[in-house]
């Protein structure tokens, strides 16, 4: 299983802050994985990838040697698309990473490390995947892939879609399927308006819903002998953002399993602590920097989704619940539940962590001590688990 963090803030921030510095940074995830149970495969180290939009245009320098005041200044238009730096060499093992992030800022971050499910190493199966504005990344795995269930998808498609895929991975095809539903609801991912201005995060989020449902379906379509063969059960964690709005997802295609974990983590400032708990002031270093999601009053100027923790701060964290939906627009978080056939009324019905835990993951806080891989197989998990101020607070703003 992969793990994948979203950063959205009304304002850039360095890279640095999210991927190398805290103590539980994404790149010390790729190696440090605290809700990875995998003893044969314990590391997230099949490349990674770093998504993210640059701020509006830029005035750049005058020309050299010209001093005339009438000479104005260029500006500079990168256009809405995202920047996509992808790499086959592990996080931790990545000089360019560590260099890259102490010299970018951005407003909206997509980080993704690679723990391969399908598809070979390869840059082009590195998340995340973009097109156009859209950017999309995906930790889990779709049920039923090798069963027939890819067939069924490559062939519901449109051509520009299907000729688009590079790469080899249920989640770049996923990606693909995204935007074939998207144009299916009369919304074309290539119109250059939408590309600039957003596509909306109510239709982002009706077109993830779609896909799942989609997904679903082809795995209903398989003969009853090939799904009693193997499991087709699906861990659905998407992510997907236009520059504007970011929509993502916590989902199983089960009513009884508990899915992969992700949390977010909103406030009004995401700071390094520069004080020990003694008082005494700590010097920055790389992978050793205590970060805290500061809360000055109710609003949020940023917001923080992760598969994993960023800090061990229990109150800073609140656990997306099973099979929902969670969108960021303009800062405020809205979850909503995903209503179909795998959803269960009764919240208070405990889920098994079973096949979390055989795909390689808990579904725990990670705070605590690691738990063993017998231990976790053996726990059971209801909607919820990491409450607490910031938790109450973000929850009362969906």
């Amino acid at each position: 299983m992969c793990r994948f963090l979203i950063y959205s803030g009304q304002s850039p921030i360095l890279l640095s802050h999210l991927i190398t510095a805290p103590t539980h940074s994404i790149l010390t995830q790729s190696y440090d994985s605290r809700l990875r149970l995998d003893q044969t495969r314990p590391h997230n180290g099949d490349g990674f990838g770093v998504g993210y939009y640059t701020t509006a245009p830029s005035s750049g320098s005058r020309k050299r040697g010209v001093s005339d005041p009438e000479v104005k200044e260029e500006l500079i238009d990168l256009g809405p698309e995202p920047c996509i730096f992808t790499s086959t060499i592990p996080a931790w093992n990545c000089r360019n990473l560590e260099r890259l992030a102490n010299k970018t800022v951005s407003p909206l971050v997509f980080a993704h490390v690679r723990a391969s499910t399908e598809g070979a190493l390869s840059d082009s199966n590195c998340h995340p995947f973009s097109r156009g504005a859209l950017m999309w990344m995906h930790n889990g795995g779709i049920g039923g892939w090798k069963l027939g269930v890819k067939r069924k998808l490559v062939t519901d498609i449109g051509d520009r879609w299907f000729e688009m895929v590079s790469g080899s991975t249920d989640s770049e095809w996923a990606f693909a399927l995204f935007l074939d539903t998207l144009e299916k609801m009369g919304c074309d991912p290539d119109d250059a308006r939408k590309q600039t201005e957003g596509f909306g995060h109510t239709v982002l989020r009706k077109a993830m819903l779609r896909t799942i449902e989609r997904i679903n379906g082809f795995i209903k379509a398989l003969p009853e002998e090939t799904r009693s063969a193997g499991d087709t059960r699906s861990l659905l964690n998407f992510a997907v953002a236009d520059g504007k709005s970011v929509v993502c997802t916590r989902y199983v295609s089960s009513r009884s399993d508990e899915a992969a974990s992700l949390f977010f983590s909103s406030g009004t400032s995401w700071r390094e602590q520069k004080t020990s708990r003694d008082g005494t002031s700590t010097p920055c270093k790389p992978g050793k920097g205590e970060y805290k999601m500061e809360r000055r009053d109710k609003g949020a100027d940023i917001v923080l989704v992760a598969s994993e923790p960023l800090t061990f701060e229990r109150d800073n964290w609140v656990t997306v619940p099973t099979n929902s939906v969670l969108t960021i627009h303009n800062q405020t978080v809205l979850i909503h539940p995903i209503v179909d056939e795998y959803y269960n009324h009764t919240p208070s019905m405990p889920r098994s962590s079973r096949f979390a835990a055989d795909k390689g993951q808990t579904i725990g806080d990670g705070i605590a001590e690691k738990k063993s891989t017998k231990a976790a197989i053996a726990g059971q998990s209801g909607v919820g688990g990491m409450n607490g101020g910031a938790g109450e607070a973000g929850l009362a703003a969906a």
